[in-house]
């Protein structure tokens, strides 16, 4: 699919399948075809937010991260999968959603990786922890604290493919990351 002009105030949600050890377990326990998720306020995905490896090569330290599609995780598996989903917002829902994406940032080292809950979703049971997210848990609560979806949209336990569903929103790419941001760049 090719990307397609967008009109109006949005916030994308990006699906990504990139090739390590970790997604590749996660895709044969899951059989879900996209196992991590990402938001971006730019249409250009240069810029993506969510929680993840803080260095490419440690899967073992995560927390609050910038991605990139040339660097990084996403760098180091260039042929990274991908599904963009645009998610219509307003105005003020766009500026809300862009300050705390910059002010978690900020304060990023405040923020960490909800490993118990990305392992008990795994048997059904939902566990939350303060400053504590897994990648479709982080990308649910800031719709939800925003107001672009309800509580209600999504379980207590989230999947990144169950975002797909997300009411209003759309499809706007399927296919190689690195081949989307590079047809954003002039």
């Amino acid at each position: 699919m090719i990307r397609t002009a967008s009109g109006g105030p949005a916030v994308f949600v990006v699906l990504t399948q990139t090739g390590t050890i970790l997604s590749q377990i996660l895709r044969v326990v899951t059989g879900d075809a996209y196992n991590h998720a990402s938001i971006s306020v730019d249409d250009s995905l240069q810029t993506l937010y969510s929680f993840g490896r803080r260095h490419p090569y440690n899967p073992v330290w995560g927390g609050f991260v910038q991605e990139s599609p040339a660097s990084g995780t996403f760098g180091r598996f260039s042929g990274t999968r991908a599904k963009v989903l645009r998610v219509p917002v307003t105005q003020r829902q766009y500026e809300q959603i862009k300050d705390h994406l910059e002010q978690m940032y900020q304060d990023r080292r405040r923020y960490h990786y909800n490993y118990l809950g990305l392992l008990l979703a795994f048997f059904h049971l939902a566990y939350q922890k303060e400053d504590c997210y897994y990648c479709s848990e982080f990308v649910k609560d800031v719709l939800v604290r925003y107001d672009v979806t309800g509580e209600d949209a999504f379980g207590k336990i989230v999947k990144p493919m169950e975002l797909m569903e997300l009411s209003g929103s759309r499809e706007i790419y399927t296919g190689v990351l690195a081949e989307y941001a590079a047809s954003a760049c002039p």
